[in-house]
């Protein structure tokens, strides 16, 4: 029962009073014990009594529907009493006003004012969005177009000799590993129309001198207008143009330099250009695409 005995060699008298006080000992044990089992039966006793008591429901008794429409009458009445004792105040009611073209209305100290606009020189209404479009093919027929027409002496001349020296060289820059991507886009050939309306005149004699001279400006647009860092020489210079290759570049360069930075920045010059450029094809063609 969690009591501890301890036995040692002794006399006899001493061993039965030790035993006497180990008996005594017990029976305080067991009454302790007997306590406080039933303080805790108690306790339980006590809490479960409680749960019980809360876990009972407590249902209100309902009034009768006719007191119920007793006091919600008496509430509206009260209600209706006290807005009536209220001071009613005007209420405000906005008075539509016709503004005259040139002027705005403020209010100041609780009147209505006009106060004039001064006149401006810039126009609330946005300009007309113009959309063009026009294929890659179809840009690199009106180039070689406008050069036919703009050489008329090369009776010989097509505009599909135009277009070949074109995608030659780009051609010779990707398979030398020159450049990752193709160069001819709608974008490049309008800069390159550009650089040879300046610089193709109509004094051109023969188709070698055109090609040099073509051949410049790709350079050029090459330089400006490319992905990559720089490009190499060779592809660019011919037999005929490499006696007067940088002097035409610098030429180029010194006339047309504003204008090239402008295509760039000026979205409206840029569509100015491709619009000149597209109507360049020549009208005898059915099909432009290439």
């Amino acid at each position: 029962m969690g009591t501890v005995l301890s036995i040692s060699p002794a006399s006899k008298k001493v061993s039965i009073m030790d035993a006497e006080a180990a008996g005594d000992g017990l029976k305080n044990d067991k009454s302790l014990k007997r306590h406080s089992m039933f303080v805790s039966l108690s306790w339980k006793k006590l809490v479960a009594n409680s749960a019980k008591k809360s876990a009972k429901k407590v249902t209100p008794n309902p009034l009768p529907a006719s007191q119920v429409a007793h006091l919600n009458s008496e509430n509206i009445r009260k209600t209706h009493q006290t807005e009536e004792k209220k001071p009613k105040a005007p209420i405000p009611v906005p008075v539509p006003t016709v503004p005259t073209q040139n002027s705005d209305s403020v209010f100041q100290n609780g009147r209505l004012a006009t106060v004039q606009k001064q006149p401006s020189n810039f126009s609330l209404v946005s300009p007309r969005r113009i959309v063009i479009q026009a294929s890659t093919g179809e840009l690199l027929r009106c180039l070689g177009d406008f050069l036919c027409r703009r050489c008329y002496k090369l009776k010989e001349l097509n505009s599909g000799d135009v277009v070949l020296w074109f995608r030659n060289i780009d051609r010779t820059l990707l398979v030398q590993g020159w450049q990752d991507i193709g160069f001819i886009t709608p974008a490049n050939v309008v800069f390159v129309y550009l650089l040879c309306q300046d610089a193709i005149t109509e004094s051109v004699n023969s188709a070698v001198e055109l090609q040099g001279t073509f051949q410049t400006c790709l350079y050029l647009a090459y330089s400006y207008m490319g992905n990559e860092i720089s490009y190499p020489l060779k592809p660019f210079i011919t037999e005929s143009n490499k006696d007067v290759f940088w002097e035409t570049s610098l030429l180029i360069i010194n006339r047309l330099s504003t204008k090239m930075l402008q295509l760039n920045a000026d979205p409206h010059f840029f569509t100015e250009v491709f619009q000149d450029l597209k109507n360049q094809r020549d009208s005898s063609e059915s099909s432009l695409d290439r």
